[in-house]
């Protein structure tokens, strides 16, 4: 496991925005643990958060020539990440979306860069891949081309069929997917951390009852 990997899930748990416990998902699951990014509400746990997803997009080794956040949660993620990722040296054009187009001053529902070459879309979570599709799809109406989807957290529990939403997302539009850590990565923290073992058994259990086949 990359060791950012493993300080993401440490930073997560202080900030308290990765909780364990008993908390029921929109599928009707009982889920022993649960993440919430928008609970990274200040500033430094934002500069914290871009840093952490510049890292996992350089590990990667994503091309990709614009960096795209979709409204709403997509935007500071966008601007915290293009920001930390010049402090890596890597200087990168970043641009989100309007939910509604602005029909005075320059018009449109693209703010920032324009939507060129290949496009890096970013974003908290997948769960019904709702808000990818209309990323792709926005991407594809500039000429754009999308690149792949970096996200926080792959939770790698099955959809409505055997695939997760991320196998989902991959499979029906040929990008691919990238998270800062996944639910293996959780287990493996659980299991090594001596004041957070007591949580292994029920992720684990929950892995082996809802967890998508990663083959």
């Amino acid at each position: 496991m990359f060791d950012f990997r493993q300080q993401f899930l440490r930073f997560s748990i202080d900030q308290n925005v990765l909780r364990f416990g008993e908390f029921k998902t929109k599928a009707g699951r009982m889920s022993p643990y649960f993440f919430n990014a928008g609970l990274f509400a200040d500033g430094m746990a934002l500069k914290q958060l871009g840093e952490f997803y510049a890292k996992a997009i350089l590990a990667a080794g994503i091309e990709f020539d614009v960096l795209f956040g979709p409204a709403y949660k997509g935007i500071p993620l966008a601007a915290s990440t293009a920001i930390a990722l010049a402090g890596l040296g890597h200087n990168t054009p970043y641009s989100f979306n309007r939910k509604e187009a602005k029909d005075h001053g320059e018009g449109g529902n693209i703010v920032g860069a324009p939507l060129q070459g290949r496009v890096l879309i970013i974003d908290d979570v997948i769960s019904a891949g709702t808000s990818v599709r209309e990323s792709v799809e926005l991407i594809r109406s500039q000429g754009a081309t999308p690149a792949g989807v970096i996200i926080a957290i792959d939770r790698m529990e099955r959809g409505q069929g055997e695939l997760s939403a991320v196998q989902e997302v991959q499979q029906q539009y040929g990008i691919p997917v990238f998270a800062i850590a996944n639910l293996n990565d959780l287990l493996a923290y659980l299991q090594t951390d001596k004041n957070m073992e007591q949580y292994a058994a029920a992720v684990a259990h929950y892995r082996a009852t809802y967890g998508a086949s990663q083959a």
